[in-house]
C-alpha cells in the first residue's frame, strides 16, 4: 500500500553503471514509466522519454534541471539528486502528488500521483542521475477510498454508540453525578464502553459501567442491548449480584463469541453504603471525607458471558462527603505498562482531585493523559455524596421506629409518623397521605410479615418517602380485594395514593416495602 510524501527512503536494484548511453536511453526510451536522465553537478537533461514528455512536455537537451526541470523543484527533488550523486546510491520518494497529470472520466485533468526514484549512472565518461516516475495513482486513490470507508463506519459506529448512552443523567436526591465517554482518536475503532445511572426508588440509586469486547458497530449494539437489560433488571430492584447473573445469560444469548466487563452498584443513602458486584470489571474506587482511596476488590467475578459463575455482592462505605469513581480500561491500561500501575496512577490523580463530579471527570482524564488521539475508548462515571449543611440540611431528613408487633404498633406507627410530619412541617394533605401511607405498610407488614420491623420515614429536597422492613421474604403483590373480603385493600391503598411504590428483598432474608409522595412544587 502506498505511504504518504515522506523523507527520502533508500532502495536496492540493479546497477545501470555497466550500460552504454545508447542502451540506456534506448531501453528508457521503450518503457510506459517517466524517465528522464540529467548529467553533471547542475542536472544538465541529457534525455527525457515519451512518457515523461507527455505529463511535463519535452524539455531542450543540455539545460540545466532547475531551469528546465520546473516539476523538479516543485517535487522536491533537486536535493535529493544531490545526494544521489554524492553518495553513489539511489533515493526513492513515494506517492508525490502531480497536478493535472490524468485525464478524468469527463475528459478534464485530475492529478495523478507518482513514486520517484533516483539513481546514480555512470554511462560515458559523465556522472548523472536517473529520474525513474512509476505511476501509484490508482493505488493511492484505492488507499484513500480504503480510509475513507473507514471514516465512515467509525463515524457511524460512533453515532451508533453516543445515541446508546444516556443523553441526560438521572440526577438522585442524594447524590451528584457526572459521566463523560470519548471514543478512540481516528485511527481507532469505537468500542462498546457505557454507563447509567438509575434511580431504583426510596432514595436508592443504581450505577453502572461496562465494556463489550471488541470495536466497531457490533460491539456498540451488543452494548446497547446489555444497556436496555440493565434498566430492565433494575426496575426488579435485584442484589447486584442477581442482576449479573442475568446479564450473563442474556450476554451468551446475544452473542456466544461477545463478552463484557461489568460493575452494578447499588447506593443506598439511609446505610450509607455502596452495594456492587463486578463481572471481570476493574475495582471501584472510594474517596472517603479525609481523602483517603480505597479499592471495592472484593466480589469479581469473570466478564459476562462465559456462564457458569454464581456471582457475589459486597459493599463498600460511601458516607456523606465520599466520593467514587467507576470507570473502563480505557483510562488506565497502556500498551507499555501493565495495567495495576494504571489503576494505582489513577488513585494518585483521584486522590488529589477536588471539585463537582463534571470537574473531576475533566481532571481525570487530564491526569491519565486522555487527548483525543488517545487509543482506545474511555467511559467514567464519578459520583458524590454530598454533606448537607445549613438550609440544605433541614431538607434532607430521616427517622425511624422499630417496631415488635402486636396491637400496639399500628397506633404507635400512625403516631410517630404524624408527629415527625408535624416537625417537618408538611403541608395538611401531605402530611395526612403520609400518616395513611405509613399506617397501611405497617398493617400489611403486620399481617403478612415477621418481626423484627421497622418504620423508616425520610424526606429530601424533592419528595417523602415511606418505608417498612420486616423478616420475611414474601414480596406483596397489588391484587382487587372482593367487596366481602376483609383484607387486602392496603397496598391498593398505598399505590392509589402515592406516586410510586415498591417492594424488594433485604440482606439476611427479610424484605422492604416503600412508596414516595413527590412535594408541592418539585
Amino acid at each position: 500500500m502506498p505511504h504518504a510524501a515522506g523523507a527520502p527512503q533508500c532502495t536496492s536494484g540493479p546497477s545501470i553503471g555497466a550500460l552504454s548511453s545508447h542502451d540506456l536511453l534506448g531501453l528508457l526510451g521503450q518503457v510506459p514509466a517517466l524517465a528522464a536522465v540529467v548529467h553533471g553537478p547542475e542536472h544538465r537533461i541529457a534525455f527525457v522519454n515519451d512518457a515523461y514528455a507527455s505529463v511535463f512536455g519535452s524539455r531542450p537537451p543540455g539545460a540545466p534541471a532547475r531551469e528546465a526541470l520546473p516539476e523538479l523543484v516543485e517535487l522536491g527533488l533537486l536535493p535529493l539528486m544531490d545526494q544521489v550523486l554524492r553518495s553513489g546510491k539511489p533515493r526513492t520518494v513515494k506517492s508525490r502528488r502531480v497536478p493535472g497529470s490524468h485525464e478524468a472520466r469527463d475528459g478534464t485533468a485530475r492529478d495523478g500521483y507518482y513514486t520517484f526514484t533516483c539513481t546514480p549512472t555512470t554511462a560515458a565518461s559523465d556522472r548523472g542521475v536517473l529520474i525513474f516516475a512509476a505511476d501509484v495513482t490508482d493505488q493511492v486513490e484505492a488507499a484513500e477510498r480504503l480510509r475513507a470507508s473507514e471514516r465512515r463506519q467509525r463515524e457511524a459506529a460512533v453515532t451508533l454508540q453516543r445515541s446508546l448512552l444516556p443523553q441526560e443523567l438521572e440526577q438522585p436526591d442524594d447524590l451528584r453525578v457526572a459521566a463523560t465517554y470519548q471514543p478512540g482518536g481516528t485511527e481507532a475503532a469505537v468500542g462498546g464502553d457505557w454507563y447509567d445511572v438509575i434511580t431504583l426508588g426510596a432514595g436508592r440509586t443504581a450505577l453502572v459501567i461496562g465494556d463489550v469486547m471488541g470495536r466497531g458497530v457490533r460491539a456498540a449494539a451488543v452494548m446497547g442491548q446489555l444497556r436496555t437489560a440493565v434498566r430492565a433488571y433494575a426496575r426488579l430492584d435485584l442484589p447486584p449480584h442477581e442482576v449479573l447473573q442475568l446479564l450473563d445469560g442474556l450476554a451468551a444469548e446475544i452473542d456466544a463469541n461477545q463478552i463484557a466487563t461489568c460493575v452494578y452498584a447499588v447506593h443506598d443513602p439511609n446505610e450509607g453504603l455502596l452495594s456492587y458486584a463486578s463481572a471481570g470489571h476493574l475495582p471501584i474506587l472510594v474517596r472517603d471525607e479525609e481523602g483517603t482511596v480505597h479499592r471495592a476488590t472484593d466480589h469479581t467475578g469473570p466478564p459476562l458471558g462465559t456462564g457458569g459463575w454464581l456471582h457475589t455482592t459486597g459493599t463498600i462505605a460511601l458516607q456523606p462527603g465520599s466520593t467514587a469513581v467507576l470507570y473502563t480500561d480505557g483510562l488506565v491500561e497502556r500498551r507499555d505498562s501493565d495495567i495495576e500501575e494504571g489503576v494505582a496512577a489513577l488513585e494518585d490523580a483521584f486522590a488529589g482531585a477536588a471539585g463537582a463530579p463534571d470537574i473531576i471527570c475533566d481532571r481525570l482524564l487530564r491526569s491519565l493523559g486522555v487527548t483525543a488521539e488517545h487509543d482506545d475508548d474511555v467511559a467514567l462515571l464519578v459520583l458524590q455524596h454530598p454533606v448537607r449543611t445549613g438550609a440544605d440540611a433541614e431538607l434532607f431528613r430521616g427517622a425511624a421506629l422499630d417496631l415488635l408487633g402486636g396491637t400496639e404498633a399500628a397506633p404507635r406507627a400512625r403516631a410517630f409518623a404524624s408527629g415527625v410530619l408535624a416537625s417537618w412541617r408538611f403541608p395538611t394533605e401531605l402530611h395526612d397521605l403520609g400518616v395513611l401511607a405509613a399506617s397501611e405498610l405497617v398493617a400489611n407488614s403486620l399481617q403478612h410479615g415477621t418481626p423484627p420491623m421497622r418504620l423508616r420515614l425520610r424526606r429530601t429536597n424533592r419528595r417523602l418517602i415511606v418505608e417498612v422492613t420486616d423478616g420475611d421474604e414474601h414480596l406483596p403483590r397489588r391484587r382487587r380485594a372482593e367487596p366481602a373480603d376483609e383484607s387486602g385493600r392496603g397496598i391498593s391503598i398505598v399505590a392509589t395514593i402515592a406516586s410510586a411504590w415498591g417492594s424488594r428483598r433485604t440482606p439476611g432474608g427479610g424484605k422492604a416495602v416503600w412508596c414516595e409522595f413527590a412535594l408541592p412544587g418539585r
